[in-house]
């Protein structure tokens, strides 16, 4: 919990505050954008809730933060932001929320499926909650995950056993360590589930995969994020585990499919046209080349 006496100088005064505990994953300044800031390395109140709309973003926010470093000054009802979670996105796609420390924060999404069209998918796992799970089962459950990276695998052990269900992620990220069922190995785009394909994009770490769904929403992991500085997509060279030109020649692949969605697991999410995604797709790919 999120100790009052922790609380960070730069929030504004009220019932809401960061403690020092907070790790700068941005969680909170996307889910309630209204009331969380960055301030420079972590996160605080810019402005208290104004309305119950706000209000309700806000706790959304406190339940998902990995490190519970969101607090309020009174007890407060958290019930219906708990339940808020997964939180339809567009179309058939959900954020999970409850992000998990131990992979930084990185958001986790789930694909609700019918049975005859392969049933559910979870795209990296977000930190086990049972109220969580318990709302992913009236869902439909899980019938595949895909992992995109060894960094935000987080829970995927304990959704799999509450699920029992196929994982999938590369053979270069430890994938047989972990006892993943389906383990993809080299270079080559491979289908994995009705409608998704799995693309190698080694670079942020060695079996980097992200995953294209019915050609519109692609699940990029920590490879590709927009930016709201920049106003762009961009790649991390700062979180380059691997290789930085394995990720530029990762990138340049990517130019030969068409999305509408980046969905990452850090960084922010953009909507655009096909042929807007691809312009910015193409610019990421000749900043990449200068920043080598």
């Amino acid at each position: 919990m999120a100790q009052s006496e922790l609380r960070l100088p730069q929030n504004v005064a009220g019932e809401f505050f960061v403690d020092s505990s907070c790790i700068d994953c941005d969680a909170c300044r996307q889910i309630a954008p209204a009331v969380f800031r960055d301030h420079g390395g972590q996160s605080s109140v810019g402005q208290q809730p104004s309305s119950a709309a706000e209000t309700e973003r806000a706790l959304m926010a406190l339940v998902a933060c990995p490190t519970a470093s969101i607090g309020t000054e009174h007890k407060l009802d958290t019930r219906a932001a708990v339940a808020a979670f997964p939180e339809k996105l567009a179309e058939n796609v959900y954020f999970c929320g409850f992000t998990a420390e131990s992979s930084f924060g990185a958001w986790s999404y789930l694909i609700v499926r019918p049975e005859n069209e392969g049933g559910n998918v979870l795209v990296d796992s977000p930190r086990f909650n049972a109220p969580l799970a318990r709302r992913i089962r009236e869902l439909g459950g899980v019938r595949t995950m895909l992992l995109t990276h060894r960094d935000d695998i987080a829970d995927h052990a304990k959704f799999a056993a509450e699920f029992g269900c196929r994982r999938v992620m590369h053979a270069a990220d430890g994938a047989a360590r972990l006892g993943i069922e389906q383990v993809l190995e080299g270079d080559a785009p491979q289908t994995v589930a009705d409608g998704l394909l799995a693309i190698p994009t080694p670079g942020h770490t060695r079996g980097h995969v992200v995953y294209l769904y019915r050609d519109k929403f692609l699940f990029t992991g920590d490879h590709l994020a927009w930016s709201t500085k920049r106003h762009t997509l961009i790649a991390f060279r700062d979180a380059c585990w691997y290789s930085w030109p394995e990720q530029l020649r990762s990138m340049e692949r990517l130019l030969a499919y068409d999305f509408e969605w980046v969905l990452p697991g850090h960084g922010r999410i953009h909507h655009a046209s096909r042929e807007e995604m691809r312009r910015h797709l193409a610019g990421c790919v000749a900043w990449m080349g200068e920043a080598a």
